[in-house]
């Protein structure tokens, strides 16, 4: 008997569906699995994919904080720029500017007889100074020198040794002196231009803030500002000064401000007492005329226009009246053959600008004064009754006269 007949239909059933029970059982178990194991990889991807995104963004910063930029023509392109930034080369500059100036730098030392009460006494003061002659000229501050009025004036130098030094030429309106000693083949210091200075470039300053105990001291910092002006007295505002955070003490006035060539690019001036962070120096470039003519003359010839005058508000406010022009000088007087009069200057003349520089006082008409010599000619605007015109004085030889200019 075929064993066949014997099987029942409905259990053949019953273990097909039971069959098919754990094939399904099987693949959704697999099915979970799976998309257990999918989750866990979409996962894994994502993680990946924002450690990638962390990693080019930082890639990308890195090298665009480091000097690249996007093409403006083709946005998606970068090229680099030529400036790079290492955090070591502003110590690495400092310390070059220093070893190649440091030689140039002198001390000032200076006896001076003040009145007190009824009695005299006598006063020390200490400044820096440059060399910027290997003959013995030396520049520095007006102050320094006690305004050309200091009865001694002892140089020491980087070697130690000491000279006596003279006054050949200052003006206090420019807080400027140049001192001679009897010394040659000195280390000369390598003059800067000023008036190609950027804010915010390296700074460096070098001399004696407290003395000679710390002398060659060296301060850094940055150019802060240009074309400062700071009022110094009731009479006088120093104008066109190099502002920077150096810091600048009353030893060090007189020193040179350097730049990162190790050139010299103004004299520091300590003579404005200011807020902390904030000091001044005289550009440089207004002393190469006077240098170059002491070294060849023995002194510096002041040109002046020989007249004596005030600033126009000044004027307005002492007479209770208003001018037509904004601001100025107001002529009080004109010397007797001098070039104002050769000019054709006449007292109540209003003087407004020299050459297109704008005249307000008589400090701005000194320092205008000092780019001429004795037969340059400039163009001279004044109103006078209330018309502008121009004037065209040619300048002489004249004495320094501190009620003139």
């Amino acid at each position: 008997m075929d064993n066949n007949n014997n099987i029942d239909p409905e259990a053949n059933m019953d273990q097909e569906v039971q069959n098919s029970k754990v094939v399904d059982d099987a693949q959704q178990g697999k099915t979970i699995q799976d998309k257990k194991e999918k989750k866990g990889r979409n996962w894994l991807t994502l993680v990946a994919v924002v450690l990638l995104i962390s990693f080019v963004g930082g890639f990308a910063g890195a090298y665009l904080g480091n000097g690249y930029f996007a093409d403006q023509d083709n946005p998606n392109d970068y090229v680099q720029t030529p400036i790079t930034i290492n955090p070591n080369d502003s110590i690495t500059a400092v310390s070059a500017v220093a070893r190649k100036s440091m030689s140039s730098v002198v001390g000032i030392t200076t006896v001076e007889t003040q009145e007190f009460w009824f009695s005299q006494q006598d006063v020390s003061g200490v400044g820096s100074g440059v060399i910027v002659h290997e003959d013995g000229y030396i520049l520095t501050n007006s102050h320094v020198v006690a305004d050309g009025e200091a009865k001694e004036i002892t140089v020491k130098f980087e070697d130690g040794e000491q000279s006596e030094g003279e006054v050949l030429w200052n003006d206090p309106f420019l807080d400027l002196a140049v001192v001679k000693v009897e010394r040659s083949n000195l280390p000369v210091a390598v003059l800067g231009d000023s008036d190609s200075l950027v804010v915010g470039e390296l700074a460096v300053a070098i001399g004696n803030p407290l003395g000679l105990e710390f002398e060659r001291t060296v301060t850094s910092g940055v150019i802060s500002g240009l074309n400062r002006a700071v009022r110094v007295d009731a009479s006088n505002i120093i104008e066109d000064l190099i502002q920077t955070d150096a810091s600048i003490n009353p030893g060090n006035s007189g020193g040179p401000l350097l730049n990162g060539n190790g050139e010299v690019i103004g004299i520091n001036t300590a003579k404005m007492k200011t807020a902390e962070g904030l000091g001044f120096a005289i550009p440089i470039n207004l002393t190469k005329p006077i240098i170059d003519e002491i070294v060849r003359t023995g002194t510096h010839q002041t040109v002046l226009l020989g007249i004596t005058g005030v600033p126009l508000e000044e004027y307005e406010a002492r007479l209770g009246i208003d001018l037509e022009p904004e601001s100025g000088v107001v002529v009080l007087e004109v010397q007797p053959g001098s070039t104002a009069q050769d000019a054709g200057i006449l007292p109540g003349d209003v003087i407004i600008g020299i050459d297109d520089r704008e005249i307000s006082n008589m400090g701005q008409l000194r320092r205008a004064l000092y780019k001429y010599g004795s037969g340059d000619s400039a163009q001279l605007d004044i109103v006078r009754n209330g018309e502008k015109q121009t004037l065209l004085p040619e300048f002489k030889d004249a004495k320094i006269n501190p009620e003139t200019n």
